[in-house]
């Protein structure tokens, strides 16, 4: 059996047309994998080795994919769960761009992003005024704050701020969400980082997932992304740019590979 691994890449014009090329093409170019640790440990999956994925126009509507009324199948995400409704006490969107955490929450992505706490080395340089090695700005509420002594950076607002101030041609900014740590938790964020460029005046998202559920999780993920994305384009000035995704471990569960089935029109 060879070891290479195997790249699968995809082209797409939405994010719709993204999942339902990734969905249709796993069903030939998935491996088949056992889980062994992490949710649904002891079943099986179809896994990409290696996923990468362009969408040129993500901003287009609608974001959500499309599953025609004969497929008989519910869309693996409602609009409630992006934008909030009945039934959801928060909304995807508040997950992911704000700072709230409910009881029993290791981590989400909101907190991650925007309360990123300034500790150790760095924050003793901060306080020091050690100006050739951090770049110290105004605690001004919004971009840096103050919670219970801790001293606190909304990683939205302050890449924002960069491009503003400095200019566009920046390799730096960079959403990051992983943390050396979280080796230690039993569910570590499946999203590490969001990196940013700005180019041709538009601002371009780069996406990984070191793990990706397909079938619900992608269309979630990006819907509220892609909000993200606009939301720091309009604050910065630029349009809105493309969006490359990537994960070494996009996967669909068993349960959800039946569902790829009817939606793909396959046997």
């Amino acid at each position: 059996m060879s070891s290479a691994l195997s790249m699968h890449r995809i082209e797409a014009r939405d994010l719709p047309d993204l999942w339902f090329q990734a969905v249709y093409d796993i069903l030939d170019y998935g491996r088949r994998f056992v889980i062994d640790r992490g949710s649904y440990a002891g079943q099986t999956r179809l896994e990409y080795d290696y996923f990468t994925g362009r969408v040129k126009f993500p901003g287009t509507r609608p974001l959500l994919p499309d599953i025609p009324p004969a497929c008989g199948i519910p869309n693996p995400v409602e609009e409630a769960y992006i934008y909030g409704g009945p039934g959801y006490e928060r909304s995807y969107i508040e997950y992911l761009m704000t700072g709230e955490k409910a009881p029993g929450e290791s981590y989400t992505y909101g907190e991650r992003l925007t309360k990123a706490p300034l500790d150790g080395e760095k924050r003793a340089w901060w306080n020091e005024g050690q100006r050739e090695i951090v770049d110290i700005r105004d605690v001004d509420g919004h971009m840096v704050f103050e919670d219970n002594g801790g001293l606190y950076l909304n990683q939205i607002e302050w890449i924002i701020d960069t491009y503003k101030r400095f200019g566009r041609r920046n390799n730096q900014m960079v959403l990051q969400v992983a943390h050396p740590s979280d080796l230690v938790l039993l569910d570590p964020p499946c999203l590490r980082h969001i990196d940013t460029r700005i180019q041709d005046d538009a601002l371009h998202f780069f996406v990984y997932f070191r793990s990706w559920d397909l079938w619900g999780g992608m269309p979630a993920n990006l819907a509220g992304i892609q909000n993200l994305k606009e939301y720091m384009a309009d604050q910065i000035g630029v349009a809105d740019g493309e969006m490359i995704v990537e994960s070494k471990g996009l996967h669909l569960y068993g349960y959800a590979e039946n569902l790829a089935k009817l939606r793909c029109l396959r046997d």
